[in-house]
């Protein structure tokens, strides 16, 4: 009895230990498990003709060119042109509506009512701009802070690309191991635990992922069309506001206010069909699309996950926080199910070790290897 006291206080302290060696990097090491398990489909179309290892190196350099290379320049953009950006927070906080032409107020039926409308407008702009006046400061602080998050992020997504790299080579053991200690704790439940999981992680990052660099892309194009200043800077604030279910209109509202005006009314009303039709027509074909094979996350969930993932983990928190409370949510409805018919699901007994059965995870294209296959990059009957 002494002994297994012992023994067990043992792992529990090594366990600890190895806790305490990896907290620095959690964040990147989840990152990097989501990245792969997501891509997984992709890496093992590539394994089977350039091999493992080449196939881990031409999914790095993907992933950069993709999320890193475009973070690295709105970085520098944002370093650049952060004195531009406080002056124009301050030309918007001073723009005032100019009078109405004569003709307005001599126009029948419904002249006196719009002239009244747009003095009242005016003043109500004027007054929104005193009140915001002594926030500047603020507000470039802010924005200098949301820099550095993203320089932040950006070192602890090349630190997961590298841990990636090494998830990519050695998935199928990987999978292997996380689908034995699964089935210990879930039993025959495991099966299912692992598929719901899956299409939860998949749908919460392509949805997020996706629609993020499309809406960034698409508001960074409009701006250059329209005009407005800073646009790579603007489509990458796009991106990252992006993951709100509201957040791009965030960014190009307010662009397309400030074009009309300062004298480009004809602009601003393009940019506002544009955003209308184009950015938030994106985010309404996407999101939906992909967060529908996984999870239905609910809007307060969606910003609890944004902001506590940010505060937790710094830039990478804005897709890893929405990502686990996606997951979380989805166990706790598929577990409150089960408890009300454990039948429906039609769970069998689990199969053994580093297996799942046919319909499973492997078959969704996981990093878990199907019956018979050994450890190393799966090849084509």
């Amino acid at each position: 009895m002494a002994e297994r006291i012992m023994m067990g206080l043992l792992i529990t302290g090594i366990a600890a230990g190895c806790l305490i060696v990896l907290y620095p990097f959690f964040s990147a090491i989840l990152w990097a498990a989501i990245l792969t398990f997501t891509t997984w489909p992709v890496y093992r179309h590539l394994a089977r003709r350039a091999g493992p290892y080449a196939a881990a190196a031409m999914m790095m350099l993907m992933t950069a060119l993709i999320v890193v290379l475009p973070l690295a320049l709105v970085t520098t953009e944002g370093v650049d042109d952060a004195p531009g950006i406080v002056h124009a927070v301050e030309g918007l906080v001073a723009l005032h509506l100019p009078e109405p032409p004569r003709w307005v107020a001599n126009t029948p039926l419904i002249g006196r009512q719009v002239a009244v409308t747009w003095a009242k407008w005016s003043a109500d702009l004027s007054a929104a701009g005193a009140f915001a006046q002594p926030y500047l400061g603020t507000i470039a602080a802010r924005i200098l802070n949301l820099l550095v998050q993203i320089a932040s992020g950006l070192l602890q997504l090349v630190l997961a690309l590298f841990i990636a790299f090494f998830f990519w080579v050695g998935g199928e053991r990987l999978g292997a191991h996380l689908t034995a200690i699964i089935q210990r704790i879930a039993g025959t439940y495991a099966d299912r635990l692992l598929g719901v999981t899956g299409s939860t992680v998949r749908g919460t990052v392509y949805g997020i992922l996706g629609t993020a660099i499309v809406q960034g892309i698409l508001t960074g194009v409009g701006f250059y069309i329209a005009g407005v200043p800073n646009p790579v800077l603007f489509g990458g604030i796009a991106a990252f506001v992006a993951v709100l279910p509201i957040g791009a209109p965030l960014v190009w509202v307010p662009a397309a206010i400030w074009l009309a005006l300062s004298h480009h009314l004809g602009w601003g009303i393009f940019l506002a069909a544009y955003g209308v039709l184009a950015i938030s027509g994106a985010d309404h074909i996407i999101r939906p699309v992909f967060i529908a094979r996984g999870a239905q996350l609910p809007y307060l969930l969606t910003v609890l996950g944004v902001l506590g993932g940010v505060l937790a983990f710094g830039g990478l928190g804005i897709f890893l926080g929405p990502v686990l409370l996606g997951v979380g949510y989805t166990l706790v409805i598929e577990f409150a199910a089960n408890g009300r018919d454990p039948g429906r699901h039609g769970v069998r007994p689990a199969t053994a070790p580093g297996m799942v059965e046919p319909g499973g995870l492997a078959e969704q294209g996981s990093l878990v290897p199907r019956p018979g296959l050994k450890s190393g990059v799966q090849t084509d009957a």
